[in-house]
């Protein structure tokens, strides 16, 4: 019995044992090398597509099955004896994957095939399989000499281990810290949601009873954030706001050689591979074609809102000074996020927490289910689940039980409302926990298959990660809206990868260019502020009554509060990221603090103490050999698509059957079986354009298209 490696689709999650990690990865690892070898040997005049590439798609397949869990385990259930076993393989397994484009006989064989006459022969998914295969063997060095793509496969190696370390000493210095309060008239401002959860924990932690209670708050999201937003003791937010910007930095747990490392270990791959950049290498396979275009872009939109990014800056010193009587040169990095939910407050006459009693988590998924249903055509049907400690599942347990990760976890199974066809099934995990990373995120566990050659559909697997306000005592989770709009982004991740009927796995769902994979997501982030949609899950936990229309009005007018400042911030990150990997010659041997200042001085307001800089706690970029390095800009590159194609909902209907159903056919279920601006081109009828994502931002306003 090998657990990592085993098929059924509800994975046993209690057998995933470290103890079983090294022996089933080594069995996994020993099949995909004799199924590689078998390639590799073909005889020249035998080639087809079915022994040579779909072949390949499938020589991997238990390796990937095994490592995959493994990594996800990691990211959700961290323990020392998972994180050594799984550091243990992590050299080999990198290097197997590295060594696949430059296996010299094997690219023999693939090339002889794909630059044959059969392949004009071949479907048309089948011949972009040929052509996107192709593709990475060369854009992965294929066709270096011996000695560099020696290197190249060494620099993938050492890339995996080194950004490993990088997560573990984010996670680590996160879980390091925490502050505990033994009287709560420190936590003046808070509300009785945050302190009622701090308590909680505390409790649950053993540091606080009944008697001598006491309020426990660490550096996870639903703790810190209300710290920031409502405290108005300014040490209290100024000692979060110290631990926060620490993350990564102290310590066993610095990470800033590793950012050195990292950033020249890519800077050196990318010469190898015949490119004047990392960026150039990553890029050249999605929308923007290299980290020159991408830069343009960023900078472009910099220069469109630095005006209103720097009036918000000064309209906040002014209401500080207004409210304390005393003048306002700047503020704080701990004041800003205080002042600007208390003149949000004011202006707006709305309180987040006001809000919070109509976002039970459960209720938020039932309705967010509702509302797919509708538009997509789908039903979405909630599982009995179990729980069982890693190792104590009985050999007499029920097959048919679905098991979780985690107590909390819950399971669903998505089918089409029309066929009622079982697409896939999804698990869903959504609050912090110390064994598990920060952030939000979706994964696919299994793709699928849509029915053919006589073969029924494989259906999908896979999953959604949040870190949201957990629940307290007997009180459901009450979510923020903006927690909300996390779930509705994940979720739209999730639909690209469940509704997915592409026929080639590596083709399917999510693999698409990394700066048109958010375009699912963040389209459905539209549908958290839409009366008519908001209805469908935006209900009192208590009465079940929706939102009033007056507090949602106020919700609309409060839309684009500081809409640059947020704008801003998400284009630094960019600028941060692509300046790293474009220009990295120009900056090497700098004080990492000091070189984040000087990118983004024009991107940042003159804050009366320098913040530490993001690189050594910037896991989207650092935490993996790739990850979104060299691609954070395409979050807002996606806004650009999102909010251009979601026009066609608000012309058409939030709710139309007819738009959803096109998304769904041209988008959703399409993948990467034919270019993305191809699909997008399907979906709208023409290019994307840039104004409606500065109209819904409130930074300008189009007679024509407002």
């Amino acid at each position: 019995m090998h657990p990592f490696t085993d098929r059924r689709f509800a994975v046993r999650w209690s057998t995933l044992v470290p103890e079983s990690v090294e022996p089933d990865i080594r069995i996994a690892l020993e099949e995909a090398r004799e199924n590689l070898a078998a390639i590799s040997a073909l005889d020249p005049e035998s080639l087809t597509y079915e022994n040579t590439f779909l072949a390949l798609e499938n020589a991997s397949e238990s390796l990937n099955r095994a490592w995959g869990r493994l990594q996800h385990l990691d990211s959700v259930v961290d323990d020392p004896a998972q994180r050594a076993a799984l550091n243990q393989m992590l050299p080999e397994v990198s290097e197997f994957y590295s060594s696949i484009p430059l296996n010299e006989s094997l690219w023999a064989v693939l090339k002889a095939y794909g630059t044959s006459t059969a392949v004009a022969a071949l479907t048309e998914i089948q011949q972009r399989h040929v052509e996107e295969t192709i593709l990475d063997f060369v854009h992965s060095g294929a066709d270096l000499p011996p000695d560099k793509k020696q290197r190249v496969a060494e620099i993938d190696a050492e890339l995996s281990l080194i950004t490993k370390s990088y997560s573990e000493h984010v996670l680590d210095s996160t879980n390091a810290w925490e502050m505990l309060i033994s009287d709560v008239k420190q936590l003046a401002g808070l509300p009785e949601s945050a302190i009622a959860a701090a308590l909680a924990n505390a409790t649950a932690k053993g540091v606080a009873t009944e008697e001598k209670p006491a309020w426990r708050f660490t550096l996870h999201q639903p703790s810190m954030f209300p710290i920031m937003q409502y405290a108005d003791d300014d040490s209290l937010r100024h000692r979060v706001w110290k631990a926060s910007a620490a993350v990564g930095a102290e310590g066993d747990c610095d990470n800033t050689q590793l950012v050195w490392k990292i950033l020249e270990l890519r800077d050196e791959k990318a010469k190898l591979l015949g490119h004047k950049n990392f960026a150039d290498l990553t890029l050249q396979r999605r929308m923007a074609k290299n980290g020159e275009t991408a830069l343009s872009f960023t900078e472009d939109l910099h220069d469109r809102i630095v005006g209103a990014f720097k009036n918000d800056y000064k309209e906040l010193c002014a209401y500080k000074a207004e409210k304390t009587s005393q003048p306002c040169d700047g503020l704080e990095p701990w004041e800003v996020s205080y002042w600007s939910e208390k003149r949000r407050k004011e202006c707006y006459d709305l309180d987040d927490e006001i809000l919070r009693p109509y976002f039970p988590v459960n209720q938020v998924m039932s309705g967010m289910f509702d509302l797919a249903a509708t538009i997509f055509g789908i039903d979405i049907i909630k599982l009995d689940t179990v729980y069982y400690d890693k190792g104590s599942r009985s050999p007499n347990a029920n097959e048919n039980e679905i098991e979780t990760w985690h107590p909390e976890v819950t399971f669903y199974e998505l089918r089409d409302r029309k066929s009622g066809e079982h697409l896939g099934s999804f698990y869903a995990d959504w609050h912090p926990r110390e064994s598990k990373r920060g952030g939000a995120w979706m994964n696919q566990i299994e793709s699928g298959l849509p029915p053919m050659n006589g073969n029924a559909r494989e259906p999908h697997l896979g999953l959604i990660i949040g870190n949201m306000t957990p629940p307290v005592n007997d009180q459901p989770a009450l979510l923020t809206h903006g927690e909300v709009e996390t779930i509705f982004h994940e979720f739209g991740h999730l639909l690209h990868g469940l509704l997915s009927d592409v026929a080639v796995k590596s083709l399917a769902g999510t693999n698409v260019p990394w700066d048109f994979v958010e375009l699912p997501s963040q389209i459905m982030e539209n549908f958290c502020w839409s009366r008519e949609s908001l209805d469908l899950f935006a209900k009192h936990y208590q009465t079940g009554e929706t939102i009033p229309e007056a507090l949602y009005q106020k919700m609309i007018d409060a839309k684009n509060y500081m809409s640059a400042s947020v704008f801003m911030r998400q284009l630094a990150l960019g600028k941060l990221d692509l300046e790293l990997h474009v220009n990295l010659d120009h900056y090497r041997g700098q004080d990492l603090d000091a070189l984040e200042r000087s990118i983004l001085a024009d991107y940042r307001v003159a804050l009366k103490t320098d913040a530490p800089g993001m690189a050594r706690r910037f896991n989207h970029l650092f935490s993996s050999p790739t990850g979104y390095a060299a691609g954070y800009y395409s979050y807002k590159w996606a806004e650009v698509l999102d909010a251009d194609a979601f026009t066609r909902f608000d012309k058409e209907g939030i709710l139309n059957q007819q738009t959803g159903h096109d998304f769904r056919e041209h988008v959703l279920s399409k993948g990467n079986s034919a270019p993305v601006d191809d699909l997008y081109r399907r979906f709208m009828g023409r290019d994307p354009i840039l104004e409606p994502l500065l109209i819904r931002a409130g930074l300008i306003n189009d007679p024509v298209l407002a």
